[in-house]
């Protein structure tokens, strides 16, 4: 089956192509699926598109008149489709529910530690010759307290880890899980009293009409001073104007992310030679205690892997009109 493949990246191609083999005919699309790029669908049966791809009603009906019936997605998240409106074009959606929690969870707790000991600014002084230890002091994150916004399978890897550490964990999740809090001593409690205990706080919740923005000004206010706020999952879950008002005022001590809510046309592209546009990402990265990566939690080889086997199983299911267990449904 020809099948479209939007944004497509250069780390993610060799797992592709590997795992394919003959079964379908890849059309790699460095453009992102916008309502102009859809043309360049002509042809093929199906489309594959990343998490900064445009599922909007407008672009799903360009792509079904030209003749699209099937889409999948390399990620988790589809809250950038627009499911209702596909149902109604007939147009069959299929995800990659998991694809490597550990990935994401070890990213989440190499940017708590990179924060709290100070590892970028380390290795810039030792770059410059410049040996002093003269604010570097981080803490022991043994005895702390995590927060914890989300029991997935990405936030429940991160317990994991965090308890390996000594961390005391507080979290919310809608449908709490019994056996975790006698596995990791996990103690369940609602968002403002996790906000108001949590030395550090790491979300890992999806992004929906109930979760957006659920860091903003009054949860910031009700932290405690100068905690770490952590965000590997999406970036609309934050405010990210208020978190700047946090950082200067000196309530957020420590900000790590991996995704940006006006990450669309600036992550997973070079810019290096332009002038940045987005006058709010360029205020975070002028403060010293934020750390930010481009989307990259997922990046590691098992989970480009993973990615590429569901994803092409996913298009046999599709293509032998056979139910599809990873079928996004209404």
């Amino acid at each position: 089956m020809k099948t479209a493949f939007f944004s497509a990246h250069r780390f993610e191609r060799d797992y592709f192509n590997k795992t394919v083999g003959a079964r379908h005919e890849l059309i790699w699309i460095e453009a992102q699926l916008t309502e102009t790029t859809a043309i360049m669908a002509i042809g093929c049966k199906a489309i594959c598109i990343f998490v900064n791809d445009d599922g909007s009603e407008k672009v799903l009906k360009k792509l079904k008149e030209s003749g699209i019936e099937f889409l999948v997605l390399r990620s988790a998240g589809f809250n950038h489709v627009d499911l209702k409106a596909a149902k109604v074009l007939g147009m069959r959606i299929a995800r990659v529910p998991e694809y490597s929690p550990y990935a994401v969870a070890e990213h989440t707790v190499a940017l708590m530690l990179a924060l709290n000991r100070h590892l970028i600014k380390a290795n810039n002084r030792i770059r410059d010759g410049n040996f002093s230890l003269d604010g570097l002091t981080g803490f022991d994150m043994h005895g702390k307290t995590v927060g914890i916004i989300g029991l997935g399978k990405v936030g429940k890897a991160v317990a994991s880890i965090v308890h390996g550490f000594g961390c005391s964990i507080l979290a919310y999740d809608p449908i709490p899980d019994t056996n975790l809090e006698k596995q990791y001593a996990i103690e369940f409690t609602n968002v403002e009293s996790l906000c108001k205990r949590s030395d550090i706080i790491t979300l890992h919740a999806p992004l929906t009409e109930e979760t957006k923005y659920l860091i903003n000004k009054k949860r910031i206010d009700q932290m405690k001073r100068g905690v770490m706020l952590i965000n590997t999952s999406r970036g609309g879950l934050v405010n990210t104007k208020d978190v700047i008002a946090g950082l200067k005022s000196g309530q957020i001590g420590y900000l790590g992310l991996d995704v940006y809510e006006e990450e669309k046309g600036l992550f997973f592209e070079d810019h290096s030679s332009e002038i940045l546009q987005d006058d709010v990402i360029a205020r975070l990265m002028t403060f010293q205690n934020v750390l930010i990566t481009s989307h990259q939690a997922f990046l590691t080889d098992t989970a480009l892997q993973n990615i590429a086997d569901i994803t092409i199983q996913n298009l046999d299911d599709f293509e032998k009109q056979r139910a599809c267990p990873n079928e996004i449904g209404i």
